[in-house]
């Protein structure tokens, strides 16, 4: 819809507005766009991009901003990415290792932050995950068992259980033998499932220990799974865009708090293929008018199961921020699958 002179000036406006912050005059955009044309000549052009809808024209300036049509316009149909440097590229690999999974979505979140100066934000899509890998009873004292659990990441995780009868060391070893060849690698729901015919054929008290074992079970998983993480809200402050509306960035931080909503536009990725873009008013939430969100799904053997994201002024380096994020999440998933 734009011939080829206006597409380079409208990227030229663009390219200028995010890296200066402020609005683009016909000068500049004589001496940036490497086009022989008159201050006229690029006026018009520039009043019909405002017609269109593309530019705006603040009242306190002759130069013009990028609009949120203007930016779509710009990422959809002339944005070149850039490749990451070496130094960037490492300190993601260093970092999202897979010798940590229980680290990860914390360390993507903080990573992505750190990268691009905005929020990082990290969401595990809830799924049917196994319950357990390994269960191990220790008997601590009369009538207290430590109960040991491995989770599928590996991670290893404690709690104390309080019986009514003593068990032997023969009785704990014989229980957890049936519950890790009989349940391992479940789910819970699976296991609850089971649990009403299967456990009938035990002595009541071998019953007792092993719903004790399996509720504890499920509380320790359900504690220790990150389901959210969102890391430098406070660069946002930094944003001259976002901070000199004060009401609207109450409400972002608002938003950050809930997390409800964010998560849904979060997950809306996990159903795409890539990077997805959502610029101002595009994620249909209204602190979000000024923002862009830039998302990508990230996978654990071939299943999507979350999305990383970094959330920023819609006046951001496109062109970086998007192979941050796409690199994050493969990265991640490289991790989490390997592991």
């Amino acid at each position: 819809m734009l011939d080829r002179r206006a597409q380079i000036l409208l990227k030229t406006l663009v390219e200028r507005y995010i890296a200066e912050g402020e609005p683009v005059g016909s000068r500049a955009l004589s001496r940036y766009s490497g086009l022989d044309l008159s201050p006229a000549t690029i006026r018009n052009v520039m009043a019909d991009l405002e017609e269109l809808g593309f530019v705006a024209s603040p009242h306190t300036s002759a130069g013009r901003i990028p609009t949120s049509r203007g930016y779509r316009f710009f990422v959809d149909t002339l944005l070149t990415v850039k490749q990451l440097d070496r130094v960037e590229i490492s300190q993601l690999e260093d970092n999202l290792h897979p010798d940590h999974p229980q680290r990860l979505i914390s360390a993507a979140s903080q990573l992505l932050s750190e990268l691009t100066h905005f929020a990082g934000v990290v969401v595990a899509s809830k799924r049917k995950s196994p319950a357990f890998r390994h269960i191990e009873f220790l008997a601590l004292s009369d009538k207290r068992v430590l109960l040991i659990i491995v989770t599928p990441d590996g991670d290893v995780q404690n709690r104390i259980l309080f019986t009514e009868k003593t068990y032997t060391p023969s009785e704990l070893t014989m229980a957890a033998n049936f519950l890790n060849q009989n349940y391992a690698g479940l789910t819970f729901d699976d296991i609850r499932r089971r649990l009403r015919d299967e456990l009938k054929q035990l002595r009541e008290d071998m019953t007792l220990l092993m719903t004790a074992a399996l509720e504890a079970s499920s509380e320790a998983l359900s504690e220790s799974a990150e389901n959210y993480v969102i890391s430098g809200e406070r660069n946002l402050l930094d944003s001259h865009e976002l901070a000199s509306n004060m009401s609207r960035l109450r409400e972002l931080f608002e938003l950050f708090e809930k997390k409800t909503l964010l998560v849904q536009i979060l997950e809306l990725s996990t159903h795409a293929q890539g990077v997805q873009i959502y610029i101002g008013g595009e994620s249909g939430v209204a602190p979000l008018d000024e923002c862009s969100v830039v998302t990508a799904p990230y996978e654990s053997d071939g299943q999507i199961i979350g999305t990383v994201g970094v959330i920023g002024p819609t006046r951001m380096a496109y062109e970086r921020v998007i192979p941050i994020v796409d690199i994050t999440a493969k990265l991640l998933s490289s991790a989490l699958s390997s592991h």
